[in-house]
């Protein structure tokens, strides 16, 4: 590729932010303006690539030359998607719901080129068994990591969410943080942007 298209990370999440920079590239961020409601018949996965996919075509106007990546995470239990809880008592409510139970993540990674109008997707699966919880260890938990209310499922696995997992079954453990990094290296590298 002849022209260095600038990256642009679609996502306003501090923990995508601070996974991208781990690989040393430099990068923007960008907020997408992108309505996140699910809709009716999609499932899990369907919900988080047209999610990622939308936030990352909601830029384009705006970075017409780039390469602009998407990310976008569902979380799947008991038939149901599991969004963010955003607050406290929420987010007590759907840890007690999850307790002993496995739960599906669906992550989402899109790497799309503005100029070219190529997209690149992907979806990465991670199992994740929880741990069996007490009321109070789940008030510890949430007492010692508030920004937990952020993340789906309740459950900030880069940190004290560590506590509450009994097995990850994942072949990526970037994903379950919200960026599948290791496709994102393809993608990009299919882009002209080398890592190493």
């Amino acid at each position: 590729m002849s022209e260095k298209l600038p990256l642009v990370l679609g996502s306003g999440s501090i923990f995508r932010r601070a996974q991208l920079t781990r690989l040393g590239l430099d990068f923007q961020t960008a907020s997408p303006d992108f309505d996140e409601t699910p809709q009716a018949g999609e499932n899990a996965e369907q919900t988080a690539l047209r999610l990622a996919e939308g936030k990352a075509r909601s830029l384009a106007a705006q970075f017409p030359r780039a390469l602009v990546i998407g990310a976008d995470q569902v979380a799947w239990c008991g038939g149901r998607q599991l969004g963010k809880p955003m607050n406290v008592a929420a987010a007590q409510q759907m840890l007690a719901s999850l307790s002993g139970k496995q739960i599906e993540f669906y992550s989402t990674v899109v790497l799309l080129n503005t100029a070219a109008n190529r997209i690149q997707t992907h979806v990465d699966y991670t199992a994740v068994t929880m741990r069996t919880l007490t009321d109070a260890q789940i008030r510890a938990y949430l007492a010692r990591e508030p920004d937990a209310v952020y993340c789906a499922g309740a459950a900030k696995s880069e940190g004290l969410g560590t506590a509450l997992i009994e097995e990850i079954d994942s072949r990526d453990p970037n994903a379950l943080i919200g960026l599948p990094l290791f496709r994102l290296i393809d993608f990009l590298r299919n882009e002209g942007v080398e890592i190493l």
